[in-house]
């Protein structure tokens, strides 16, 4: 890792549970991802080239054009995953100031991806680790695959800055990054001044955040190659309901 990057704070596999408890996140290396989630690294690189036909973010307010992304959304539990209709992704003002309160519709993820084994297993995963902390129950879950390149010079992986995204657990997995340099995460204590940073640069490592205890964003990144690019996977579990516009 370059000498002006610090390194993430990597939680053991077998300390899960308890570091998600005590500081409201933790960090996994691509090893102890597939480890808990039972599947190996082969089968999670063989998800990777569908973020090569990733649609522009029609819904960029600072008119940006160096966000690409998919949608879709499930019903999780430890032990099955159910793919629902394909939806708007909507969250409120209070939790999203730059694209809150409005339907944005957009493309589905491939089926091509969704219907592969080792996409259910990791879903059924995150509902393990989300049951574990709070209870047995379905997770309402949705699915965003990102790539922020560096076509304007810049690009910003969190425009709305940091945030909460209105949910009980977020879980972003670093897919890749090449050519740019920048897009240090930051994860911030709710209640505190406690604070981490460190950069992702490990392929299916994973940040996952207790989305009510703590707020996070990653800063832009610039070019030091041509046609830079960062890539993530970002998937959110839901109590009780997907995050819907209220009726008026």
């Amino acid at each position: 890792m370059p000498q002006h990057m610090l390194p993430p704070p990597l939680t053991s596999p077998d300390l899960l549970n308890a570091t998600l408890a005590d500081q409201g996140f933790a960090v996994l290396g691509s090893a102890s991802v597939g480890a808990l989630a039972g599947i190996s690294l082969l089968d999670l690189k063989a998800l990777e080239p569908s973020w090569n036909d990733l649609p522009p973010d029609q819904y960029l307010k600072d008119g940006g054009r160096y966000r690409r992304r998919r949608h879709a959304s499930f019903e999780v539990t430890a032990d099955q995953v159910r793919g629902m209709p394909h939806r708007a992704h909507w969250q409120p003002l209070s939790y999203n100031a730059l694209h809150g309160g409005m339907q944005r519709w957009f493309e589905p993820m491939a089926p091509e991806v969704v219907q592969q084994a080792a996409w259910s297993q990791l879903l059924r995963w995150l509902a393990r680790v989300a049951c574990a902390a709070q209870g047995a129950q379905t997770w309402f879950t949705e699915a965003h695959q990102f790539r922020i390149d560096t076509t304007d010079g810049i690009g910003r992986p969190t425009p709305e800055g940091a945030h909460r995204d209105g949910v009980n657990w977020v879980a972003v997995f670093l897919v890749g990054r090449h050519g740019i340099k920048g897009g240090e995460t930051r994860v911030f204590d709710m209640n505190s001044p406690r604070g981490q940073r460190f950069t992702l640069t490990e392929p299916w490592s994973l940040l996952l955040l207790d989305d009510s205890r703590v707020i996070h964003e990653t800063t832009p990144i610039q070019p030091e190659l041509e046609g830079g690019w960062r890539d993530t996977l970002v998937v959110t579990l839901r109590s009780g309901g997907f995050l819907d516009e209220p009726a008026p």
